[in-house]
C-alpha cells in the first residue's frame, strides 16, 4: 500500500507459534525488527513460513523514469530476487537479469503441453521449461508498470533483504518503494489475510443468452458463442 513494505506486517504474517507452545487466540508477539537474526527455532521461538513478497510498482506516467534505472538493477542482484513482472504494451514477460542498460527476459506465453504425474510419482517437465532463448531489451523501453518478486525461506533472508533496501534502494531521493518498520497510524488496522471458504464446487454456467433477458444490464455486452 502506497509503495510501502512493512516489516511488522510481514513479520505478524510469517512468524508462527509452535503448536507444541501455542494456544488458542495467541498470536506472534509484535515487537520483532529487522535486526533479530534467526538462529533456529527452539522451544518457544516462533518459526517461520516462507515468505513470497510481491511489490507492485508504477515507475513514471507513460514510461519508466530513468532516475529508478539503478535502484531496479540493484534489486536482480539480491539473493532474495525472484525477477519482475513487466513489459511493455501488449506484451508481458518474466525479467531475470540485466546486461549494462538492457533487462534479460523470457517470454511466459507459451502454450504448454498437459503433464500428468507419472506412476512412480514423478513428472517429466521438459514442457515447462522455456521453449525460447532469453532476449533483450533495453531498460528505458520497459512499461512504467512492474511488479518486483523476492523470497525469503528463512527469516534470516528477510532481515538481509531488509538491510539491502535500506542500503541500495532507500539511499536514493526518489526511492522506488519505502520500508518501514511499524505500521503506520494513519492506514487502516492490519488483518492478515485468510483463505476465502469455497460455497461452490464448480463453475456455473448459463445455457443459452435467453437467460440474460431477466438481468438488468446497464452496459452492452458482446455474447460470444463457444
Amino acid at each position: 500500500m502506497d509503495n510501502t513494505v512493512v516489516i511488522e506486517d510481514i513479520k505478524k504474517m510469517c512468524c508462527v507459534l509452535p503448536l507444541s507452545s501455542a494456544t488458542v487466540g495467541e498470536s506472534p508477539p509484535d515487537t520483532l525488527n529487522a535486526s533479530n537474526q534467526s538462529k533456529g527455532t527452539p522451544a518457544g521461538r516462533p518459526a517461520w513460513k516462507p515468505l513470497l513478497l510481491i511489490v507492485p510498482l508504477r515507475l513514471g506516467i507513460n514510461q519508466i523514469n530513468p532516475v529508478y534505472v539503478d535502484a531496479f538493477k540493484e534489486c536482480f542482484k539480491m539473493p532474495q530476487s525472484l525477477g519482475a513482472l513487466g513489459g511493455k504494451p501488449n506484451n508481458a514477460y518474466y525479467f531475470i537479469g540485466f546486461l549494462g542498460d538492457e533487462l534479460i527476459f523470457l517470454d511466459p506465453h507459451t502454450t504448454q503441453t498437459f503433464v500428468d504425474t507419472e506412476e512412480n510419482g514423478t513428472v517429466d517437465d521438459q514442457t515447462f521449461h522455456c521453449l525460447q532463448s532469453p532476449q533483450r531489451m533495453s531498460i528505458l523501453n520497459l512499461d512504467p508498470s512492474v511488479a518486483l518478486g523476492f523470497f525469503c525461506k528463512e527469516e534470516k533472508d528477510f532481515d538481509s533483504w531488509c538491510s539491502l533496501v535500506q542500503k541500495e534502494i532507500l539511499k536514493e531521493n526518489l526511492r522506488m518503494f519505502e520500508l518501514v518498520q511499524k505500521h503506520p497510524s494513519h492506514w487502516p488496522p492490519f488483518v492478515p489475510p485468510a483463505k476465502p471458504e469455497v460455497t461452490t464446487t464448480g463453475a456455473e454456467f448459463i445455457d443459452s443468452t435467453e437467460q440474460l433477458e431477466e438481468f438488468d444490464l446497464e452496459e452492452d455486452f458482446e455474447i460470444l458463442s463457444v
